[in-house]
């Protein structure tokens, strides 16, 4: 089973006004972003929005992804939904359309014991037959993943990595230490750098839109042991990553690629772009980087 590794940025999802997905500039963003050196895509991670999206939108995002990558990296497809058939629905579609990998996430309305978050992504890597990644995010979802659930579903052969979008470093060693079978990914939410000190694989973030060369530089720093390097580009790098924790998430980052000339529109509502004020503090912010 594929093993994956390094930077991958979660793309985010250009739309207009009326709800078209914008295919060409999101194929230009993939493929300015393949040639700055990122080991792989994730289109309908967080930051591509994907709990405001329709299902011909989220196909469509994949669908553009997938052909503008044409293989050069892999693509990791987000599938998320309150729904185990709708999500195992996606994960098929998704992988019929050509996704290398599938990264799992689960919504919720009402609260889901261990149990039934258990089945659900165990229900998705059942039903592909390509290597699945399953995601937490506490600080927005209603149901988490205990240390205890994430060390039975690495057992399962196709489910090949976590991305934990916690704040806990300190969790993510725990992962690391009970979970041998399966590859750890920062967040935005983590300093990438030390988690690859603790044995991380890479990171899974929307800043790497942004800064994606001075992310696959920092990933190298690390690979080398060059800690001294890594830390000194890490500090520098840290800022935007305050700002995507400050402001909201697909405004913070559509903003800063408006910014770098792309044409990707704004946040879908009900969700609104940056203020004025705060593009000027994210624009300052890219700006100075190295």
């Amino acid at each position: 089973m594929t093993k994956f590794h390094g930077v991958y940025p979660y793309l985010v999802s250009p739309i207009d006004a009326e709800g078209n997905i914008k295919t060409s500039v999101l194929a230009k963003l993939c493929d300015d972003l393949i040639k700055a050196g990122v080991h792989g895509l994730t289109p309908l991670g967080s930051t591509g929005e994907f709990a405001y999206l329709s299902r011909d939108q989220r196909e469509t995002v994949v669908r553009t992804t997938i052909e503008a990558t044409g293989k050069r990296v892999p693509v990791i497809a987000g599938v998320a939904s309150t729904s185990t058939a709708d999500a195992v629905d996606q994960a098929r579609r998704y992988q019929k359309f050509g996704a290398d990998g599938i990264l799992a996430i689960c919504e919720a309305y009402f609260p889901l014991k261990d149990a039934q978050i258990e089945s659900y992504f165990r229900s998705i890597a059942n039903a592909v037959d390509i290597p699945t990644i399953i995601y937490t995010n506490p600080n927005f979802q209603r149901s988490d993943l205990t240390i205890d659930v994430i060390e039975r579903l690495a057992q399962h052969p196709r489910i090949v990595g976590i991305k934990d979008a916690s704040t806990n470093t300190g969790r993510l060693l725990s992962i690391i230490n009970r979970t041998s079978d399966i590859d750890v990914f920062s967040a935005s939410a983590h300093i990438p750098a030390a988690v690859m000190m603790i044995g991380g694989r890479g990171w899974m973030a929307g800043p790497a839109c942004v800064v994606p060369r001075q992310s696959v530089l920092l990933y190298e720093l690390c690979k080398a042991q060059k800690w001294d390097d890594a830390m000194t580009l890490q500090r520098d790098l840290w800022r935007i990553n305050e700002a995507f924790a400050r402001f909201n998430l697909a405004a913070c980052i559509k903003a800063g690629l408006q910014f770098q000339g792309y044409d990707v529109g704004d946040p879908v509502p009900p969700q609104t772009p940056l203020s004025a004020e705060d593009r000027k503090v994210v624009e300052g912010i890219l700006s100075t980087l190295p």
